[in-house]
């Protein structure tokens, strides 16, 4: 059995677990009870590792599959030779998130979801065998559980494996050979079967209930879209499904969001570049606040923030002035890395990584990814309590005080580390926000001493971090290009219109691009610890977008933004990098950096464009 695209996926999200389902109907990732938990179906990392299916018993490929309008539902139509038949697939949104949906408040004990997959099939012309075939695998494929009948009617059985327990019930008649559910039934023209996968022995009773459940869920999200503010333009499909993507990624017990529902799809197959995403990053939250807030959705960026500030302030730091880059969505500190040498991984790409040996690395960019945070959270209204100032203005000293060191940078190198530019750069950002933060809150002895550590820190990366042909480089004593360094007019290091941040945008442009897409960096000049090659990276595409906006390449920046456009997945959704030759997707699947900086790019495209006709209409 082959792996499809990465691409090719379905995202399907609850906001406490999450799936994936491959074009062919099978559920291939799914993992309990978090989504950063062992996997339970895990054939997405290993054909032998478990799966679920529903789906037509004589057909592979569907004609179509769609989310339908505004919601996670997936609508899979399948054309047999006998008739035809759509299968509509939801993790079940509960009735509590209904009344919570204006932005989830944490409270222990609640929840938004039901704990259910539900799976409906119908059949609207001629005749159709259907066919169910759940198998999983607990704890990433090392242990197998054991199904029984569990009711009158063969209609519902169970299995137990440790503290997970899975409820399999429906109107399918269904057998059980030791680890495999199966069941088959015909349907004729109008009639329908539902199967549902329950972790908290939630599944509907008949098939009124489970359509109840199926409009209950669609509602919920039509709801939570409706309280946004999307734009009237041809980008708004791309824009509405990230922010979808965005709220899947959510972890609502917390607050958290994850950078990927996945862990260890390839940078490139076969390669070792294989890491796990099912974490929060400091670097996420800056852009997150804004797109989130931008888009109207302020309940989640406050949620977003109060976690990133409990794992910051009250997550027990291991000193003052320690911040990690990333942290477990319930606030854990610990993710250290283990291989599970028993998968294949997904196309043979090993080894397959749980946790991520990143998280105690040094980056110096969280100071400055925090505090533009801070000032994000500010500006749409939010406040912070003195306890949480008093800390935040320990990291902006920390920032000043360790900007002189070297780190690992922005991509986490797993090399010696250097004094890259993007980092330095951070850190005045860090000088920068405390100094504007503190301006608001009247603190004048903080004030003056930042105002003049990014002064200096400004200065001195001017200094040594510009090449002799007046652009901006990787880190001090190099020539090399970086994408990271698109961040400097987006942060608002230098103005736009300065001839270093110009000649630094295009340079990218010209020179660190594939197809037009941009790389991180040349993998063959810049030692960064790991062998093999990588992709293009879409998030910084998607930067390379609103910097040719901001110095005024509108024409170029639109031209790579349909570019990429083109690239998007059939539904919608994006991975980490792309193959600019082949067009394939590559990294862990959907990737919030990657839509967020697509939120970032359309955004900004959208209102240049608009400037554009007002003052073409101005001058009519």
């Amino acid at each position: 059995m082959r792996f499809p695209p990465i691409a090719e996926y379905a995202f399907l999200s609850d906001c406490e677990v999450s799936t994936l389902i491959a074009p062919n109907g099978a559920v291939e990732w799914l993992c309990l009870p978090r989504p950063d938990s062992p996997s339970v179906f895990g054939a997405l990392l290993d054909r032998t590792a478990g799966l679920f299916n529903f789906s037509p018993t004589n057909t592979a490929v569907p004609e179509q599959r769609r989310y339908l309008p505004g919601t996670t539902v997936l609508e899979t139509t399948w054309h047999t030779p006998t008739g035809w038949m759509t299968v509509k697939d939801v993790l079940v949104m509960g009735p509590l998130a209904e009344h919570r949906r204006e932005g989830f408040r944490r409270s222990p004990g609640d929840s938004i979801a039901q704990r259910t997959l539900l799976r409906i099939a119908t059949c609207f012309d001629g005749r159709v065998e259907l066919q169910v075939n759940c198998f999983p695998l607990f704890d990433y494929a090392r242990q197998q559980g054991v199904w029984n009948i569990d009711g009158p009617g063969y209609t519902r059985a169970k299995v137990v494996n440790g503290d997970i327990s899975l409820v399999l019930s429906g109107s399918v008649p269904l057998g059980v050979v030791g680890g495999r559910c199966t069941g088959r039934t015909t349907l004729e023209t109008g009639e329908s079967a539902f199967v549902a996968l329950s972790w908290d022995d939630t599944v509907p009773h008949d098939l009124a209930e489970a359509n109840r459940q199926l409009e209950q869920t669609e509602k919920y999200w039509r709801n939570w879209m409706s309280m946004a503010t999307f734009p009237d333009h041809r980008f708004r499909p791309y824009i509405e499904r990230s922010a979808l993507a965005l709220k899947g990624l959510s972890y609502a017990p917390t607050g958290a969001i994850m950078a990927a529902a996945t862990t260890s799809l390839p940078e490139t197959p076969g390669g070792e570049r294989n890491w796990d995403c099912r974490y929060s990053w400091i670097r996420d939250t800056a852009f997150m606040l804004r797109a989130l807030h931008g888009l109207g959705f302020n309940g989640e960026a406050y949620d977003y923030f109060a976690f990133i500030m409990d794992a910051v302030v009250a997550g027990k730091p291991k000193g003052p002035w320690d911040l990690q880059i990333m942290y477990g969505i319930g606030g854990e500190l610990d993710l250290s890395e283990q291989t599970l040498d028993h998968l294949s991984g997904y196309r043979g790409s090993r080894p397959v990584r749980i946790g991520n040996g990143a998280f105690n690395q040094h980056q110096h960019d969280v100071w400055g990814m925090l505090l533009d945070s801070v000032e994000e959270h500010l500006r749409g209204g939010g406040q912070i309590a003195p306890v949480v100032w008093e800390r935040l203005a320990d990291l902006v000293d920390t920032a000043i005080r360790r900007s002189a060191e070297p780190d690992q940078g922005i991509w986490e190198m797993r090399c010696a580390p250097q004094h890259f530019v993007a980092s330095k750069v951070m850190c005045w950002v860090a000088a920068d926000r405390g100094a504007r933060i503190a301006e608001s809150r009247g603190d004048a002895g903080r004030v003056e001493k930042w105002r003049l550590a990014a002064k200096r820190l400004k200065a001195e990366i001017c200094e040594r971090g510009v090449s002799e042909r007046g652009v901006f480089t990787q880190h001090y004593d190099s020539t090399d290009l970086d994408a990271s360094l698109l961040l400097l007019p987006i942060m608002g290091f230098l103005p736009p219109d300065d001839e270093r941040v110009r000649a630094t945008v295009l340079a990218i442009a010209d020179e660190l691009t594939e197809n037009g897409l941009v790389l991180r960096y040349r993998v063959a000049s810049t030692d960064d610890g790991l062998s093999g090659d990588e992709g293009t990276f879409s998030i910084c595409s998607f930067w390379l977008v609103s910097a040719l906006v901001m110095i005024g390449e509108h024409d170029a920046a639109e031209a790579l933004f349909e570019k990429l456009l083109s690239f998007a997945g059939p539904m919608l959704l994006y991975a980490e990098e792309i193959d600019a030759t082949t067009g394939q997707h590559l990294g862990n699947f959907p990737q919030a950096f990657t839509h967020l900086s697509l939120i970032d790019a359309a955004t900004r495209l959208i209102k240049a464009e608009r400037r554009t006709d007002e003052a073409t209409n101005g001058l009519g």
